[in-house]
């Protein structure tokens, strides 16, 4: 019998990324300078990243080294484990075996501080001093603050405002690790004040965050912008999560049938499936099922037109060929933070249009009721992102029982909800309503 958990030694840690750009039929279209409209060089990219971040942007090598430094501190967490739902299975009632990637298990609570501790430490090897970024839920401000401390470097995050106000928990653990962390949109910013005077009342965006963030950034010449989610080489990092993966479903001598994740950017959600998808991208693999759950409320891919957009709302930054609901789009303030952007990494809609993956959208409510069940079956209380990832993963299992199959089920707890105890108090006594 495979055991519950299934863990990998600190010498498995993977040594190089996965690039899934070195495997696509068809390349990735450029992304346009938001002036020119022509595609941009590095010399565009340069007042925002660091070269050598650039250049993994850009990249083609199917591989991409993980220095010393950085998996010396994954340590500290990876390999992170892969567990059996066998509670969950039996309360379900279905023949399908459920295994889920746990990343809650990093010391910032998500799968966030992969990507983080790189970017972090390119940008010291470079001398930048000072990282500027947006946060949704909370999660990846908190991961960049981590980072950017082990590294010594300064952190300013601006944060969603409604997010600010619904997780007070989070922005107080930036202020922890030495971040400094303001509600966006701010005074501190022109597309800040430009929103406020717009609407005081302004909820705040993603797209709006990362406004300000940009801003902030080229305005400092000691300050460059990180990236929680979208772009190529902060899903290249994530694909750490896969690779683990893989070797652990090896170990189970099982193969997944679904490989399931939450999508908002796309970071967690390609971290476990890039490397799932090989096989399919070189035809040796047709039968595996990879879905990105996203809200009903930010249905971005399952709604949204893919075309070339702004990933901000203010149009600092590049044009990205994306699945987009529109750059101005403000969603409405439901409890997943980290799902409320108006588009998706152009990597994974790259992969959407070509059909090698599919997207489901659910109502907060279907997701908070499968995030509950999940915890009185497996015990750990899910972020309400990695919900929607549970409550697919549920849809299939029950599918799966009534067609009488056993199917094998992956997906990515891509964080602990310890700091969500507002929402689920909301869904608990039924004040949070649907979806919009």
């Amino acid at each position: 019998m495979t055991d519950n958990k299934i863990t990998l030694p600190e010498s498995e840690i993977p040594t190089h990324f996965y690039n899934i750009q070195a495997d696509f039929p068809t390349p990735l279209p450029p992304a346009l300078h938001p002036v020119t409209r022509k595609p941009v060089g590095p010399a565009d990219l340069a007042p925002i990243f660091p070269m050598g971040l650039i250049q993994q942007e850009v990249s083609l090598e199917p591989t991409v080294e993980i220095p010393d430094q950085v998996r010396d501190i994954y340590r500290l967490y990876r390999p992170s484990p892969v567990y059996r739902a066998r509670a969950l299975e039996a309360a379900l009632d279905t023949p399908a075996h459920i295994y889920y990637k746990s990343e809650h298990v990093s010391p910032v609570g998500s799968h966030k501080l992969n990507t983080a501790l790189m970017q972090a430490w390119v940008n010291k090897q470079e001398g930048v001093k000072r990282l500027s970024t947006e946060t949704g839920a909370g999660q990846w401000g908190c991961a960049l603050a981590c980072a950017c401390k082990l590294m010594d470097l300064e952190c300013m995050v601006y944060m969603v405002r409604v997010s600010y106000d619904q997780k007070p928990y989070r922005r107080i653990m930036v202020n922890t690790y030495g971040g400094n962390i303001v509600a966006s949109p701010s005074e501190l910013t022109e597309a800040g004040r430009r929103a406020l005077a717009e609407n005081p009342d302004s909820p705040g965006s993603l797209g709006l965050a990362i406004s300000e963030a940009v801003e902030d950034a080229i305005k400092r010449d000691d300050t460059k912008y990180a990236l929680g989610s979208v772009l190529n080489h902060v899903l290249l990092h994530q694909t750490i999560i896969g690779l683990e993966a893989m070797k652990q479903m090896e170990m189970a001598g099982e193969y997944p049938d679904y490989v399931i994740g939450c999508h908002g950017g796309g970071s967690n959600f390609a971290g476990l499936a890039f490397p799932f998808l090989k096989g399919r991208l070189k035809g040796t693999e047709s039968k595996l099922r990879v879905i990105a759950v996203e809200p009903l409320s930010c249905p971005t891919l399952t709604k949204g037109t893919r075309e070339y957009d702004f990933g901000d709302v203010a149009g600092n930054t590049p044009l990205l060929m994306m699945h987009t609901l529109g750059h101005k789009f403000i969603p409405p303030p439901v409890h997943t933070g980290g799902l409320r952007y108006h588009g998706s990494a152009p990597l994974v809609s790259h992969l959407l249009a070509g059909k090698f993956i599919e997207a489901e959208a659910y109502s907060q409510e279907d997701c908070f009721a499968s995030a509950i069940r999940f915890a009185q079956c497996e015990g750990t209380i899910p972020a309400p992102e990695s919900a929607h990832a549970i409550h697919s993963a549920i849809v299939h299992a029950l599918e799966a029982r009534e067609a009488g199959e056993k199917k094998v089920i992956l997906f990515n707890l891509s964080g602990h909800g310890h700091f969500d105890m507002a929402a689920y108090e909301k869904y608990l006594s039924g004040k949070m309503g649907l979806d919009a």
